[in-house]
């Protein structure tokens, strides 16, 4: 009976794996807390600053139905007074330009959302408007 070892299988050596798990298991912790303190916005950039408190004015709306009604806000009011009613909204000593949205009926002629136009205008108001309802 040959009881003598093949040499080949005496040799053979291992690798022991647990420390490179550890220094790979530290680096990545370590990646992780860097990359949470890391400022997201490396382009640096000089933002304008306001010298002073920027206040928007709340808009006026005025409504035209097709039965000729006119409305400020939710009040109706006649088209005679229509200045003296937008007055009271967009002359409240602000600096700020004071915006008027006009919303029409389909049928409502142009004119008269014109002359709404103009009486804003007029009190130094910008205007803008919409034509709301459906064509039947």
């Amino acid at each position: 009976m040959n009881l003598r070892k093949n040499p080949l299988r005496e040799s053979h050596s291992e690798v022991d794996a647990g420390p490179l798990n550890d220094i790979l298991f530290i680096l990545l912790m370590f990646f992780l807390m860097i990359s949470t303190l890391a400022n997201p916005n490396v382009i640096k950039m000089s933002v304008p600053r306001a010298k002073s408190d920027t206040k928007t004015k709340q808009s006026v709306v005025v409504s035209l139905d097709k039965n000729k009604n006119v409305y400020v806000g939710t009040k109706m009011i006649a088209m005679d007074s229509l200045e003296s009613a937008l007055s009271k909204y967009i002359n409240q000593g602000d600096s700020i330009k004071p915006a008027v949205v006009i919303n029409a009926d389909s049928s409502t002629q142009w004119g008269e959302v014109v002359q709404v136009m103009k009486v804003a205008r007029k009190l130094g108001a910008t205007t803008s408007a919409t034509v709301s309802g459906s064509d039947k």
